[in-house]
């Protein structure tokens, strides 16, 4: 369990085919708090701490995950944003991410608000059901409020302050680029329990 709050942008150092897996060496600044089982959000995937040396650790990123997410656009040098999981007792600043991606979706636009920025994202109609206007959601790992719904051009946009955009990979998405998205679990999980009845 994450809660959104990104702790640093990590490093793509390789990225090593296995079969139709990949095998992701990230470097961080926190690797001395590393453990190799340990669960770390990679631009809001939920990845398992498989090796550790005093360079980098592996992840292993399984075909599944790899067609679900921005992963295949990544490479060497690529900067990921980083969460390690949510400590019992500690704060609860962003909202509840699984770091189980739903979806990719595109960047439309992008506004300087000379101050902060809006980024503009286009959605597939299925999950309209889940872009809830001041709901929450998970853009790239970030714990984000959505602004306003546009349902006819199945759009919606968030604003970003000055200190996301500087210290999360928000500053190097472009128009046209693939974000990872997760939907707010609470609002999947009431649907479900609607459409159920």
């Amino acid at each position: 369990m994450f809660t959104g709050i990104i702790e640093e942008i990590g490093i793509v150092e390789k990225i090593e085919k296995d079969r139709d897996n990949l095998n992701l060496y990230i470097n961080c600044n926190f690797l001395d708090e590393i453990r190799i089982n340990q669960s770390i959000a990679h631009n809001g995937i939920c990845l398992t701490v498989t090796n550790l040396n005093e360079q980098n650790y592996t992840v292993c990123v399984v075909n599944e995950t790899i067609q679900k997410t921005n992963v295949l656009s990544w490479e060497n040098g690529s900067e990921i944003n980083l969460e390690r999981c949510l400590a019992v007792g500690d704060r609860l600043d962003g909202h509840f991410v699984q770091g189980h991606i739903d979806t990719m979706i595109e960047c439309i636009n992008i506004y300087d608000q000379k101050g902060s920025w809006k980024f503009e994202f286009q959605f597939p109609p299925t999950y309209a059901k889940y872009i809830v206007p001041k709901g929450s959601i998970a853009i790239n790992g970030v714990s984000l409020t959505i602004s306003e719904v546009h349902d006819k051009e199945n759009t919606f946009t968030i604003a970003i302050i000055p200190y996301t955009f500087e210290n999360t990979n928000f500053k190097l998405i472009n128009i046209g680029d693939y974000v990872n998205i997760e939907f707010d679990i609470l609002t999947k999980q009431i649907i479900r329990l609607n459409e159920k009845k």
